[in-house]
């Protein structure tokens, strides 16, 4: 039996493959914020996010009549934005170095946030982030952010499971020297 998840936005998917253009245009208002912000956190760039969130839509408008709702309409729409911007930055000749098994440092254990000024951090840490390398930056985007586990980033990016650990890993501990650098952490 296949499983059907339910989809709040259905009539609209509905409607979007029977040709509504109004129908198309709500789903695209619906979700284009959401999708944006993925898109960003992977590329970096407003611009080139701005563009991953067309060819997204386009493509995602394209093959709708592909989609069988074996998930939702949202997370089938995210998995092309993260491919999209994955492809992106393939273009950009993104560098992931394969590391050998048990070459991976130790990190520190990290403190909880101090309550009084969490905003305040939240953004620095936002800040932080964009200035991590690409490859850095996209892997820990998809695991903390995006909720993909390092087997499926493995997956999306074509490496090693263990070399996005190992991505994840020295993104942290790249965060973690920005936010030191900043005054931000101890």
């Amino acid at each position: 039996m296949e499983a059907v998840f339910v989809d709040k936005h259905y009539n609209l998917v509905v409607e979007c493959k029977q040709g509504s253009k109004k129908a198309c245009y709500e789903l695209y208002r619906l979700y284009s914020k959401a999708m944006l912000n993925i898109a960003f956190r992977i590329v970096g760039n407003v611009a080139e996010a701005e563009d991953v969130l067309q060819e997204a839509f386009t493509d995602a408008f394209k093959r709708l009549k592909d989609f069988r709702q074996d998930t939702t309409f949202g997370l089938w729409l995210k998995q092309i934005v993260v491919h999209r911007a994955i492809n992106l930055l393939r273009k950009r000749k993104l560098d992931l170095v394969e590391i050998e098994d048990g070459h991976i440092d130790s990190l520190p254990a990290e403190e909880p946030w101090d309550d009084e000024d969490i905003q305040y951090k939240v953004a620095q840490v936002k800040e932080a982030i964009k200035l991590l390398p690409d490859g850095y930056r996209v892997v820990l985007s998809l695991y903390l952010l995006e909720g993909y586990d390092h087997e499926e980033i493995g997956q999306v990016m074509g490496i090693s499971e263990n070399t996005s650990r190992t991505q994840f890993l020295r993104a942290k501990r790249k965060l973690n020297e920005i936010l030191i650098q900043k005054g931000i952490t101890r």
